[in-house]
């Protein structure tokens, strides 16, 4: 893994983090009135969880993008890129846009994003592979929690 590689997919990463930190306002009249699940982490747990898994996106990324070449490198960038768009996106949906509903659908696409780009990366590097492991579990449990406030907060007007 080369340093200008490994600087640009943390400073992609990084973008993705500051955007979906300022959409994210757990603190909100909105957020505070949903119903969530007890087994939801408290508030703490998320910024404490996000933190190493950018860090790994960003080190997985430049492993892939140092051992491919070509169409190969091209293409794996393109779904780098559409993966922190999806990313951010959820983020967006569901804090900013208050729609946990279409917020579920969305990070259903990151999901399939997130084995397409698990795929990719297992093809060039083993190691990048495994750092984007614990970002696919994370992702799952999101999901099973967003669809957890979805059902609890369905009949609510």
């Amino acid at each position: 893994m080369r340093l200008p590689t490994l600087v640009k997919t943390a400073a992609a990463v990084t973008a993705t983090a500051a955007a979906g930190a300022t959409a994210t306002d757990a603190s909100s009249r909105w957020y505070q009135r949903l119903r969530k699940p007890a087994w939801q982490p408290p508030p703490v747990a998320f910024p404490l969880a996000w933190t190493p898994l950018y860090a790994l996106i960003a080190v997985a990324g430049a492993r892939v993008l140092d051992r491919t070449s070509d169409a190969d490198r091209a293409a794996f960038a393109r779904a780098y890129a559409l993966n922190l768009a999806l990313n951010f996106g959820w983020t967006a949906l569901f804090f900013k846009a208050h729609k946990p509903t279409v917020a579920l659908v969305e990070i259903a696409a990151l999901n399939a994003s997130n084995v397409a780009l698990i795929r990719r990366a297992s093809r060039a590097d083993g190691v990048a592979a495994a750092a984007l492991a614990p970002y696919v579990a994370w992702t799952l449990f999101a999901t099973t929690l967003n669809g957890a406030i979805v059902g609890l907060n369905r009949n609510r007007g």
